[in-house]
């Protein structure tokens, strides 16, 4: 199979970055040459576009698995889009979306309905996974000070 039939399957299943494509082309054992024919007339009938790959990407980390933006960033640019890609596709769905209401979805789902921190230990397991979910220090720490606050 050439090339070019190759990269238009893999895309058929989900949106794959420029990058991605190569490599699995790659692996199938596909010579540079067919690789590079291949890509430049998947981007020539816009089947492959990082700017939407990195749009669908940070959708999906916020919406699903409640990212912040420091991790949703990376998340793009493992996916081997440039930084300014991954930057401009971020800050235009941060912009519709409301960060601290983001947190806090986050940080519900992990209390799984409670509404108080118990103990440090916990307070300090749940900065660590919201640091780890990419959300801002200093956010997490009021986020956490209020429910910490709010014990009987």
């Amino acid at each position: 199979m050439t090339a070019y039939a190759d990269g238009i399957k893999m895309l058929a299943r989900r949106e794959l970055s420029e990058m991605q494509v190569r490599q699995r082309l790659a692996r199938k054992g596909h010579d540079r040459d067919a690789i590079d024919a291949a890509i430049a007339r998947l981007r020539e009938e816009r089947a492959i576009d990082d700017t939407r790959v990195a749009e669908a990407i940070a959708r999906t980390e916020t919406s699903v698995r409640r990212r912040g933006k420091l991790r949703v960033r990376m998340q793009i640019q493992r996916a081997g889009i440039s930084n300014a890609t991954a930057k401009r596709a971020v800050d235009d769905l941060f912009e519709t979306l409301d960060d601290d209401v983001l947190l806090e979805a986050s940080l519900a789902k992990r209390l799984r309905g409670r509404e108080t921190i118990a103990d440090d230990r916990e307070f300090q397991r749940l900065y660590r996974y919201l640091i780890g979910q990419g959300f801002e220090s200093d956010r997490v720490m009021k986020a956490l000070a209020a429910r910490r606050g709010r014990r009987s």
